[in-house]
């Protein structure tokens, strides 16, 4: 089993801190932080096996890999692989589900918190002194409410949208969930129409994957639809999101707040609206790291394993 080459292009999407000595037992291991398109063709033409995230894999890139038998995506997405061009050339593609599904959605509970609850005006109220000496010993300015009983809406019942549908069941929310592809109906789970859910709902929760059903969902007119106080999350995809819709709806004040994992262009660009939006009382934005624990990130490099060694072995 010790006699393959493996080119991991882009082992910084997975980080510094997760020890992938271990893949060597596989053979040689050689390791890029990032590969550009043009870099790729040279560094895979003699590998066995490429571990990637986010490189595309196609006819360009691939052209010159003649040993190349296996790909592992490093993620669950898999639209950076060119499929029929693989099948053609006899190359195998395995991709990763299900690695993040607790830490995604305990993001998803971290950024409502941080909304709902006004964490960033209280905690500022008390890093700039005012609350030194203060004339009560709990400040009442900025108010907030429970979330028990309040309606939650989950757009996309996968294993992590159902997953927050059952936590935020037991904080005694009131749940429901619209099927992005109309086919998931799910036995115990309250299924609306898309326009109820954005009516009735305080917190709206995202967590579909990017297609054509998708794409642009959250527009202008999904966010006047919605509640006043509503809070709107989105740990799916970026471009499931109008962001000058959302930005629009947070300065006209259609909705109360928005927490963002991910982006329409990843990293953040200059000409993104939501730049200029600088309230964090309504408007967090982490830099697509809900699914990025230690934890994760280690169940996600030992699927990779595992998946190599059941290729190899089944190979011999």
């Amino acid at each position: 089993m010790n006699n393959k080459k493996i080119v991991f292009l882009d082992a910084k999407s997975v980080g510094d801190d997760i020890n992938l000595e271990k893949f060597k037992d596989f053979g040689d291991l050689v390791l890029y932080d990032f590969s550009s398109p043009g870099e790729i063709p040279d560094r895979v033409k003699d590998a066995d096996i490429i571990i990637t995230n986010k490189c595309k894999m196609d006819r360009a890139t691939l052209g010159e890999a003649k040993k190349l038998k296996l790909i592992c995506v490093t993620a669950t997405g898999t639209n950076n692989l060119d499929k029929d061009f693989l099948d053609s050339k006899n190359i195998a593609w395995r991709n990763v589900a299900g690695y993040s599904t607790e830490t995604v959605a305990q993001h998803t509970f971290a950024m409502l918190f941080y909304l709902l609850e006004r964490l960033s005006y209280y905690d500022a109220y008390v890093k700039d002194e005012k609350y030194v000496n203060d004339t009560l010993f709990t400040h009442f300015a900025n108010h907030f409410h429970q979330l028990c009983d309040m309606k939650w809406g989950v757009i996309g019942l996968g294993a992590i949208g159902e997953r927050v549908y059952n936590i935020a069941k037991t904080f005694g929310c009131d749940m429901c969930y619209y099927s992005t592809s109309g086919r998931n109906s799910k036995e115990g789970y309250n299924r609306v129409e898309f326009d109820e859910l954005l009516k009735t709902c305080d917190i709206v929760s995202v967590h579909a994957p990017l297609n054509e059903a998708t794409e642009g969902l959250m527009n202008a007119d999904a966010f006047k639809k919605m509640k006043k106080n509503a809070i709107f999350i989105n740990v799916g995809r970026g471009p499931i999101v109008d962001e000058k819709a959302l930005y629009d709806a947070l300065v006209n004040n259609e909705i109360y707040g928005a927490g963002l994992d991910v982006l329409s262009v990843e990293p953040m660009r200059e000409d993104n609206p939501l730049v200029k939006f600088k309230d964090s009382t309504r408007l967090i934005i982490t830099p697509h790291i809900a699914w990025a624990s230690v934890e994760a990130r280690i169940n996600l490099m030992n699927i990779i394993y595992d998946q190599i060694k059941e290729y190899i072995s089944a190979d011999e």
